[in-house]
């Protein structure tokens, strides 16, 4: 809770800290995709927040865990009630520094990689997610990644009966469209 109170007080601040140089969310689209022997599930999320200071390369995205969208509502239902908790873990979240970013390259597909610390079920653990970035003019900015999630990293528990319908890993992919502040 403490690390949580910590990401929001650094959220806020960042944000009213941005300039004409920075970037926040227009579009947002988080997928996790989880390959398993009984069935494959995904999950859309369109609700995230995210900021970039492209000055110092900052960056931070939040993720309220209850808007993932499922093909079927008892899907949704399980996964806020029994695995992700999200009563008690409402929101996942990023906080890091950009690595190999150049502000002054528009028009250009960056390969980048965020270095930071990602939150996920209130279990902080130190990430390095790779990606890119592309400053199509100087007030658009598409940022994407995609990368793994090992639910036990984060004390994710799958119940013994269902371990053959959720993967152990799940793939998540983020993509923001942001816009200059």
């Amino acid at each position: 809770m403490k690390i949580t109170s910590v990401f929001c007080f650094a959220l806020v601040g960042f944000s009213s800290s941005l300039s004409a140089q920075d970037y926040s969310v227009e579009k947002s689209s988080i997928v996790f995709f989880s390959d398993a022997i009984v069935e494959d599930i995904t999950a859309t999320n369109t609700k995230s927040k995210a900021l970039i200071a492209v000055s110092t390369g900052e960056v931070a995205f939040e993720v309220p865990i209850k808007d993932f969208e499922f093909e079927k509502d008892l899907m949704k239902q399980h996964f806020n009630e029994k695995y992700m908790d999200t009563e008690k873990y409402p929101k996942a979240q990023f906080s890091g520094k950009l690595i190999g970013f150049d502000k002054s390259k528009i028009g250009i597909l960056q390969v980048v990689t965020a270095d930071g610390k990602l939150i996920i079920h209130g279990v902080t653990k130190p990430v390095k997610i790779s990606g890119t970035i592309e400053l199509s003019d100087e007030k658009k900015l598409t940022m994407k990644a995609t990368f793994m999630v090992k639910l036990a990293d984060y004390k994710i528990k799958i119940p013994q009966i269902v371990f053959q319908n959720i993967a152990e890993e799940v793939e998540v992919k983020v993509e923001f469209l942001m816009k200059q502040k």
